[in-house]
């Protein structure tokens, strides 16, 4: 991959355009699927290089809501005590086709672990003439590593939830 340095960034401080971005997870169900979910509360920024961004838990978007309150319970999120999932980057590697790579810190229930996710960064403007950064990132994360632990068995045999998570981020930021 050939590289910019993350100095060549365009400069500045570039806010979350909460309408056209999600923050969201994808994992295999029954062996047969994949179950998609989004965090409706988030907020991103993008300041002298460094990526942040943070997602309550309490606003993951779920259509039942008994499953929403087993996310939110200690075998999942955690909610009450560990109510965001917070992401700081630690270096962004931009080639000159567009393709990126963020490596980060993922904070899960307290726990933080490094990161890479890997995408595509865009630059623009947007209909009122500020300058748009849009990044479509993913990572794959085992969800054990956070102690998200919880599994049950399939009646033939076989895990109901998989331990790889991919988190899905679409990102559009406006220069502030």
């Amino acid at each position: 991959m050939t590289t910019i340095t993350s100095e060549q960034i365009r400069a500045g401080t570039y806010t979350l355009d909460p309408v056209h971005s999600t923050f969201g997870f994808a994992i295999k169900h029954n062996g047969v699927s994949t179950f998609r979910g989004q965090f409706e509360q988030v907020e991103a920024k993008l300041e002298d290089t460094v990526l942040t961004g943070t997602a309550q838990v309490e606003w993951v978007k779920i259509a039942l809501p008994p499953l929403k309150e087993h996310l939110l319970s200690p075998d999942f999120f955690n909610a009450v005590e560990t109510p965001t999932i917070t992401f700081r980057s630690t270096d962004i590697r931009i080639a000159d086709d567009g393709r990126a790579e963020v490596d980060g810190e993922l904070t899960i229930r307290g726990v933080t672990k490094p990161v890479t996710a890997k995408g595509r960064i865009a630059y623009g403007e947007n209909v009122f003439g500020a300058e748009v950064v849009g990044l479509a990132l993913e990572a794959t994360v085992d969800r054990r590593e956070y102690g998200l632990n919880w599994q049950a068995q399939l009646p033939k045999g076989g895990d109901v939830l998989g331990w790889d998570v991919v988190l899905e981020v679409d990102l559009e930021l406006a220069k502030a």
